[in-house]
């Protein structure tokens, strides 16, 4: 059988990503027989000291308050300054990824770009340290809120200019990062956080850049992405990630495209029984108009025109930044908004 190294979830021998998060399956022996993969590695080092950091100071600064999440790959911990009493969201990184020479490398490398992203848009590093017993953990700002996927799946979908506010901030934070050449290249609502304002409002928080890539990526950098493996999420990743292309901001441009869509209207645009086949219809196909997925919006027109050129296939047919294409989401649905009203007393007359 087939299982997700994010969220444990396991499949048949047909399914090759987890639908709940995109994570692309790991084969694993069948109940009862050894607990090494079917390809005969055994299990990684054991995570127990990881997983349970309660209580622990980190560099003499960080308490550990709580475990507050945990994926295949790294525990997350909410911690306070021991000085300031400030609050911090820690992610420790499992065992076997921190004595991964490659991924440390990587992580390395990402953490420096990292620290350069301070915005309220932005989650990003503070920090990354080690202890002496090999612990690796990343320190970040602990955010509050919502997690966008969550709100997309209790609603179903979003109002139009909520949706048009959270694109306005999200395409904030990944201008800072563009500005500083770096495409975020997993941008999804499991990576955006809707949090509350101390006005009564709220901001989208762009998190975890830890597929964040310089643009001008170096013979090194490259080596460690490893040419042929694609970083990402299936159903978010724009064509010329598919394909292993170069990527800019317009990937990303690309992938919010997707996630106004899904607002919207509840629904991705492109479909498939597999997730290769959802890719492929990404390569191939027109995503399916704005108006069929969700008829209550078709009177939106000037939205749906720019979504749909936020989903060019060709990046040079696509908005050139993140804040080009909020602003002309937002000018259509402004416009769609006075029209509808206009039209509604006309008809009363």
């Amino acid at each position: 059988m087939n299982r997700c190294p994010a969220c444990g979830k396991t499949y048949d021998d047909e399914a090759r990503f987890c639908t709940r998060d995109g994570s692309k399956l790991v084969v694993v022996a069948e109940r009862g027989a050894s607990r090494e993969t079917v390809a005969g590695r055994a299990d990684p080092p054991s995570t127990s000291m990881h997983g349970n950091l309660t209580g622990r100071v980190l560099d003499g600064r960080y308490r550990i308050e709580k475990k507050i999440g945990e994926g295949g790959m790294s525990f997350v911990y909410l911690a306070k300054d021991i000085a300031s009493d400030d609050r911090y969201a820690i992610k420790v990184l499992s065992a076997a990824l921190s004595s991964d020479a490659n991924a440390m490398a990587r992580l390395r490398r990402e953490a420096s770009l990292g620290m350069r992203l301070a915005h309220p848009n932005v989650c990003h590093i503070i920090r990354l340290g080690e202890t002496p017993d090999g612990l690796v953990y990343v320190v970040m700002p602990f955010v509050e809120g919502e997690v966008l996927s969550d709100r997309n799946n209790r609603m179903g979908t979003l109002p139009i200019d909520e949706v048009v506010r959270h694109v306005r901030d999200i395409a904030a934070g990944l201008h800072v990062a563009h500005e500083l050449k770096i495409v975020h290249r997993d941008l999804k609502p499991e990576n955006v956080m809707i949090c509350p304002t101390s006005d009564g409002g709220e901001r989208a928080v762009v998190m975890d850049f830890g597929l964040a890539k310089e643009r001008r990526a170096d013979a090194e950098l490259q080596k460690l992405t490893a040419t042929g493996i694609i970083l990402g999420t299936p159903e978010f990743m724009s064509p010329e990630q598919l394909r292993g292309r170069p990527l800019d901001p317009r990937t990303d441009v690309y992938s919010l495209s997707l996630m106004t869509y899904e607002m919207l209207s509840g629904k991705l645009p492109f479909s498939g029984r597999t997730q290769q086949e959802m890719m492929i219809a990404r390569l191939r196909s027109e995503p399916l108009p704005l108006r069929q997925a969700a008829p209550k919006l078709a009177r939106h027109e000037g939205v749906e025109r720019v979504l749909g050129k936020g989903m060019q296939r060709d990046p040079n047919d696509r908005y050139t930044t993140a804040p080009e294409f909020a602003s002309a989401l937002a000018t259509a649905a402004k416009l769609d908004g006075e029209e509808s009203s206009r039209l509604g007393r006309f008809f009363a007359r």
